[in-house]
């Protein structure tokens, strides 16, 4: 069997380098996290991408800027909510399996998502549109607290090891063809249908979509096995009364790390993305069509970037992946901000395509690091609250935060400032971290 044949089938070679034989094929296992992260980050995605139509329907008021900063504070809130979300489904998958936690957030979500499609707008029920509005944001952060996290894991445990990375860092790519997805719905929108139908009534279509792919997500995910390193867990009775409570007594200090080393794929990913659209169209003086479409070809290439990522880390270790993704990151985070306000679409399209290159490249070699810090009866545990604690500190108030900063400031370039804060966030912890290429996972 050729090298490129047991990455794709492992399952036909007695899992060499694991501690069990793999049930199910691994493309089985990648399409199923997969598609259930492109359900969660479109249904998570969607509500950003829209923020200036939201802020007009749902957060009325006489200065544009204070709406929209109504809209990227309710963004910011479902964050807060991803930590106690996080903590919930890493219980119910540490301790009762990784595909039970992972069916309900897609369930959790898709029914927040939808929800927001039905709403009535302030026009019609004032503040309590907005309020109910908050509250469907609120659940979709707390389905999304448990996605990513479960997913790696889930993928990771059924990796073999010399190819752990590049599967692992394909479950990431669920993540931006999730915001592609959403964008492209936007992009549509604003292309097919006039500004009067959008706050009329369109807007509503890229919300209520979500029934149509979660339902293939729910689908999909109900037909998986359990790992095999859960699955050997449970069978020698060794899961956990209280996960957390054996997470933080036994690897706080991996948690610490999780935390700092994501600060560069969730602050920085929100602002080369989420936040990105919106700058384009306010600062960088580009149409919705255009700044959608810069955001799209930016997450398309991302998507190419991040197996590119997973590869090299399983070909030279985690280490020199991420200090070179958070390295160019800080050098060129200025630059691309400046080329990214200078008018031109073509200036847009590269300003904004490097910094999520340089994003992705550490992206595809992060999780993999997080699961290899972690043994199997906190790994869910683990992987969500410390993913989770920085998307509730950076990732969601990242478009805020950056919105915010130009308002004080009067400089268009201050959320380069927060971009380059959070790579070298990164880059500093990547010294505190231990390289794992190679090794087997953490037992017990």
């Amino acid at each position: 069997m050729t090298t490129n044949e047991s990455a794709v089938h492992p399952e036909h070679s007695n899992h060499a380098d694991g501690p069990t034989t793999v049930k199910q094929s691994p493309l089985t296992v990648i399409r199923a996290a997969v598609v259930g992260t492109v359900v969660e980050y479109y249904d998570f995605g969607i509500y950003g991408y829209m923020a200036t139509t939201i802020a007009a329907l749902f957060f009325v008021s006489e200065d544009p800027t204070a709406a929209l900063l109504g809209t990227f504070a309710a963004f910011a809130v479902a964050f807060f909510l991803r930590v106690p979300g996080g903590i919930f489904f890493g219980h119910i998958g540490d301790k009762y399996g990784r595909k039970n936690a992972l069916s309900w957030t897609i369930l959790l979500m898709v029914i927040a998502t939808a929800g927001i499609g039905l709403l009535p707008t302030y026009v019609t029920l004032g503040v309590w549109a907005t309020s109910v509005l908050v509250l469907c944001r609120c659940l979709q952060g707390f389905a999304a607290g448990g996605e990513l996290g479960g997913a790696n894991a889930f993928v990771s445990e059924s990796a073999p090891t010399r190819w752990r990375a590049t599967q692992t860092s394909m479950v990431n790519t669920g993540t931006y063809l999730g915001s592609l997805l959403a964008s492209l719905c936007a992009l549509g929108l604003n292309t097919i249908f006039t500004e009067e139908q959008v706050l009329s009534w369109a807007w509503r279509i890229p919300f209520l979509l979500s029934l149509v792919i979660g339902g293939v997500g729910i689908w999909i995910r109900s037909r998986l096995d359990d790992t095999p390193e859960f699955k050997e867990l449970e069978d020698k009775g060794e899961t956990k009364k209280l996960p957390i409570s054996e997470l933080l007594s036994t690897s706080g200090g991996s948690v610490v790390k999780i935390i700092f080393l994501g600060a560069l794929i969730t602050g920085g990913y929100y602002i080369a993305s989420v936040y990105a659209a919106t700058y384009l169209k306010t600062e960088g003086g580009q149409s919705a069509q255009a700044a959608f479409l810069s955001t799209s070809l930016a997450l398309v290439l991302g998507v190419i970037t991040l197996p590119i990522a997973g590869y090299m880390a399983d070909r030279y270790g985690r280490k020199p992946v991420l200090f070179g993704g958070s390295l160019a990151s800080i050098i060129l985070g200025v630059p691309m901000f400046m080329m990214m306000a200078g008018g031109s679409l073509w200036q847009a399209v590269v300003g904004q395509s490097v910094l999520f290159i340089a994003v992705s490249v550490v992206n595809g070699a992060s999780y993999v690091t997080y699961v290899e810090m972690l043994k199997t009866s906190v790994r869910y545990s683990g992987l969500a609250l410390g993913n989770n604690t920085t998307n509730m500190l950076l990732g969601g108030t990242a478009p805020f935060i950056a919105t915010w900063l130009i308002s004080l400031t009067g400089n268009a370039l201050a959320p380069a400032g927060y971009f380059v804060f959070c790579a070298l966030l990164t880059f500093v912890a990547v010294f505190f971290v231990t390289e794992t290429k190679g090794t087997e996972l953490k037992t017990g």
